[in-house]
């Protein structure tokens, strides 16, 4: 069973399924569905067309989902025929789905939520985890997107504002969760700069090439979390920092800037250096007083603290720190490194290990963990 063949054709057929008339909620529960008979059925007959079998089963289910809803009665007479066999246009429908999803009707963050777990894939409590909301209140906030658009044609696209976030986001949990979905939010931001002549979709474009050029390096032989200043630069791909850096230049020199042209202009300046010691954290605390004019985010504020610890030393980086909510992610795990560098390996052990508790992956919680001993063991000798 190619589970990935199945990922990559869920989008095209539940476009399909809309542009027929189905409803977004009912259409998505139909191709899941069809995906499960695809599993049971597959291994013993694969068909010819993978793409024209689920659609043709998913229309199917859609038909008697529907037929046996009262409350739907009226729409049967709506419902065209069911589409004729043979082979189904292989085309790529999975941006447009994304402006679909990003429907008017909706708010940006429910369409955001709605369009991470319908499209990209991710669980309810990735997408929690990503607006930084307990995983029931997502759960309803999805919920509730899918009763809004139930019943309404996908006749008027959303904006690109949203699309852009829903990109972002998939980009995020592929980079560093436990769904690898990185390299197509990259490719599809590609398809869309090709398409939309924009600044800040061509920040978004250059800041994920520009942390992708990195990812060989974020992970040891053992599955060990690397950070940036340990990382290996021989291991960083120099073509696709070359490409995000005269992306973000372009995109700049348009004087617009957005938070995504920020973000860029930050990774930019991190990969610009030879090595650690040589980073220029005074320009970048720069960047995020601008990204913070920009977005007012408490974790824009948590790396900012960070930032001035390695501009202006630990101290003053403590003290941007005090100012930041302690319920923020990842501040207990700011705080432990700043107490290191500021000389409290004692401090900092005990936070590294409180950090470790709060850890959103396995990999980062490891590595915390094994900061918190590796201070411990000092202080014992």
């Amino acid at each position: 069973m190619d589970e990935a063949l199945l990922r990559r054709l869920t989008p095209s057929v539940l476009t399909v399924l809309v542009r027929r008339g189905a409803d977004f909620a009912a259409a998505e529960d139909a191709v899941q569905d069809a995906l499960v008979e695809a599993v049971r059925v597959w291994p013993a007959d694969p068909p010819r067309d993978a793409k024209g079998w689920l659609v043709t089963v998913a229309w199917r289910k859609f038909l008697d989902a529907t037929r046996s809803d009262t409350a739907r009665r009226r729409r049967e007479d709506r419902i065209e025929e069911e589409p004729a066999p043979g082979p189904t246009p292989a085309v790529d429908d999975t941006l447009q789905l994304y402006f679909l999803c990003a429907h008017p009707s909706l708010t940006p963050s429910s369409a955001v939520a709605l369009t991470l777990r319908a499209v990209g894939g991710l669980t309810t409590r990735q997408i929690a985890q990503a607006y930084l909301v307990p995983e029931a209140t997502m759960a309803q906030r999805i919920s509730r997107a899918k009763r809004t658009v139930s019943g309404v044609r996908f006749d008027q696209p959303g904006d690109v504002a949203t699309v852009l976030r829903v990109l972002y986001l998939v980009f995020n949990e592929g980079y560093s969760g436990d769904v690898d979905l990185a390299a197509e939010a990259i490719r599809l931001t590609r398809q869309l700069a090709a398409v939309i002549d924009h600044p800040e979709v061509a920040g978004l474009l250059a800041l994920m090439l520009l942390h992708h050029a990195r990812r060989a390096s974020r992970t040891a032989p053992d599955g060990g979390l690397v950070p940036l200043a340990e990382q290996d630069r021989t291991r960083w791909d120099t073509a696709a920092i070359a490409e995000g850096v005269r992306i973000l230049q372009t995109a700049l020199a348009r004087d617009r800037l957005g938070e995504f042209q920020a973000q860029a202009a930050i990774a930019a300046l991190h990969a610009d250096a030879p090595t650690a010691e040589e980073t220029d954290w005074v320009q970048i605390v720069e960047w995020y007083d601008e990204l913070a004019r920009l977005t007012d985010s408490p974790v824009v504020r948590l790396n900012r603290a960070v930032a001035v610890g390695e501009a202006d030393g630990p101290r003053a980086g403590l003290a941007a720190l005090a100012a930041i909510e302690d319920s923020v992610p990842r501040h207990t795990a700011a705080a432990a490194y700043l107490h290191e560098r500021d000389g409290d390996p004692t401090t900092a052990a005990r936070l590294y290990a409180e950090a470790a508790h709060k850890a959103p992956n396995l990999a980062e919680r490891d590595y915390l963990t094994r900061q918190a001993a590796r201070l411990n063991s000092h202080t014992r000798h």
